[in-house]
């Protein structure tokens, strides 16, 4: 099963949380590859055309909304990372990461909002919406701690000595 996260924004080079991030993700292609598990991609989009402000905002998600699932491909099982989803241990994250798999997904892709949140349609589009618990998260770190997930879930699926509950 390959899984995509495609998310809104670019990180800046300098930035310390892309390097997480892929890094994260390398880990989980790597152990994953056995157990059908891979590639893990991350994809930036940006919506340059949008007017700022509030007058904006809706046209923004729309458009961010619009480009995200452009990312996706065609079929894929989409998860909404929404303030609003379920929120599940990482032993529950990682069986349900299994069922997933284990039902034939080919495609698992997860899409993550700019600061303003994901557009309503990708949200009513999207099969799981997922949270990463009450608190409010900067973008940019969502894409880390998602990443870091995914990695966990492998390490749970692996039974490697990662995960310690």
């Amino acid at each position: 099963m390959r899984i995509l996260i495609a998310a809104v924004g670019r990180a800046a080079k300098e930035s310390a949380e892309t390097p997480l991030a892929c890094g994260y993700l390398k880990k989980a292609e790597l152990l994953g590859a056995r157990l059908g598990v891979g590639p893990v991609v991350l994809r930036e989009v940006e919506d340059r055309r949008s007017q700022s402000g509030p007058a904006g905002e809706a046209q923004r998600k729309q458009r961010e909304g619009e480009l995200l699932l452009a990312q996706t491909p065609e079929g894929a099982h989409l998860v909404a990372l929404d303030g609003q989803g379920s929120e599940l241990s990482s032993g529950k994250f990682a069986e349900w990461l299994a069922q997933t798999r284990d039902q034939g997904c080919r495609d698992l892709a997860f899409v993550i909002g700019g600061a303003d949140g994901l557009s309503d349609h990708l949200v009513a589009r999207a099969q799981k919406r997922l949270s990463l618990g009450a608190m409010t998260w900067p973008h940019m770190l969502v894409r880390v701690m998602l990443a870091e997930q995914i990695y966990r879930a492998v390490t749970i699926l692996a039974n490697h000595p990662y995960h310690r509950s």
